[in-house]
């Protein structure tokens, strides 16, 4: 992969000295870009690996410069999307293009990503925190991915990730997943839960560790939301690595899970939402 070019601003140059994935276990490395985290699920140097989501945009040649930093040159077998939202699948499109790799994404999301259908705006109502407030202006309408973009087969399987099944867990979006590995209670949870307060500019800068729901301004689906949030609860995860915030492990993590999960309505569900659901 070329490095940055002597065209490319200084403050560019800086975030890609900067760009290098934070391990998490021996074969899962998460990067965070901006506001959200994508995730490398191989282990270093791996001629086998597999990314999940893709930040937002313009931020396709700093994942690339972390991606080489831990795999060399090996390119990934392909990107696995938890969910369209612009901030997950941001870069997916430059990275596909550069790797020629597939995408795969859940069937209920096709749409999304293929130019037929826009996800609903955001609510600025929810939350109380600026990001909740520019919530409206966030992008609800993705980039065309019909050249890359492949369902996830329906029986729970992942391409190129053997050890791993997929968990549909709507409520953010009606075809968002999770990844969970059995074998070590391994939990990608995308934004079914999440690790920081994300309607909170200050949270999310400050990464304060708390498990909450998942990003109320884009979410529309509170029952779902509930119900997925109880099945992963209901897995007892050992480790977690979340869309937004850093992971969490442990005894704090499956206690903090069951809370939200046995009070979600009080914990999660927006105030003027609570009636409803």
């Amino acid at each position: 992969m070329d490095k940055i070019g002597h065209n490319d601003s200084s403050n560019e140059k800086l975030h890609m000295e900067h760009a290098e994935a934070e391990q998490m276990l021996d074969d899962i490395a998460f990067y965070r870009t901006l506001i959200v985290n994508v995730i490398f699920i191989g282990k270093e140097g791996s001629e086998d690996w597999v990314l999940v989501d893709c930040g937002v945009k313009h931020y396709s040649k700093r994942i690339m410069e972390a991606a080489e930093k831990r795999f060399g040159t090996n390119k990934p077998k392909a990107i696995i999307l938890t969910h369209g939202h612009f901030d997950h699948v941001g870069s997916a499109k430059q990275l596909a293009e550069e790797w020629k790799i597939p995408i795969y994404i859940h069937p209920m999301e096709m749409d999304y990503v293929t130019g037929k259908r826009d996800y609903p705006g955001g609510d600025p109502t929810v939350g109380g925190g600026l990001f909740s407030l520019l919530s409206p202006f966030f992008p609800t309408h993705q980039a065309d991915l019909s050249k890359y973009i492949h369902p996830l087969p329906t029986d729970g399987s992942i391409p190129f990730l053997e050890d791993w099944k997929m968990i549909h867990t709507p409520g953010h979006t009606p075809g968002h997943i999770s990844l969970f590995r059995e074998k070590d209670r391994a939990l990608i949870a995308g934004d079914a839960f999440i690790t920081v307060k994300q309607e909170s500019s200050t949270a999310v800068f400050i990464q304060h560790q708390h498990i909450h729901g998942p990003p109320a301004y884009f979410t529309h689906n509170w029952e779902d939301a509930e119900a997925s949030v109880k099945e992963l609860a209901s897995l007892q995860p050992s480790v977690v690595i979340t869309g937004h915030g850093l992971p969490m492990e442990g005894e704090l993590l499956n206690k903090q899970l069951h809370d939200l999960a046995e009070n979600f309505k009080e914990l999660a569900v927006p105030k003027h939402n609570r009636k409803i659901h």
